[in-house]
């Protein structure tokens, strides 16, 4: 993503245009393995030394609270961030403690479809997010 489209983002989103903002952000996306704070300070950190990682962490709480990122809790209580905003799911190597998009439509009409006609009551739903936990393995019919 080109600075002058993060720039417009953040601006958009009512925050104020900062370098340290606009680092942390081009971090996220650059990185695109839903990264920790602590791995986009020092990502970071390469061209910005100075960066704190309380920059960071008030930086990534401003994008969330902006919608602009999106957080994902692991199992081990790690805080990982998102860029994609669209509808997807997650799927949790929990050896490899990686995080790996995953799109399914069907998946997603059949959930919602579900809940249409089993309501939770006094429940709005929202947004839906599985996290699937797992391990990716190169075997292809490994049970």
């Amino acid at each position: 993503m080109r600075i002058e489209e993060i720039r417009d983002k953040i601006s958009e989103s009512g925050l104020k245009v900062t370098p340290q903002r606009i680092a942390v952000y081009q971090a996220i996306m650059d990185m695109n393995d839903h990264p920790t704070a602590e791995m986009i300070k020092n990502h970071v950190a390469r061209k910005n030394p100075s960066i704190s990682l309380a920059t960071v962490y008030k930086t990534l709480e401003a994008f969330v609270n902006k919608n602009l990122i999106r957080k994902i809790k692991t199992e081990e209580d790690l805080m990982r961030y998102d860029p994609i905003l669209e509808e997807h799911h997650h799927l949790y190597d929990q050896k490899n403690e990686t995080i790996a998009d995953y799109y399914n439509d069907e998946l997603n009409q059949l959930i919602r479809d579900y809940f249409k006609t089993n309501d939770i009551p006094n429940f709005k739903i929202e947004d839906i997010k599985l996290h699937i936990i797992g391990e990716f393995t190169d075997e292809k019919n490994e049970n």
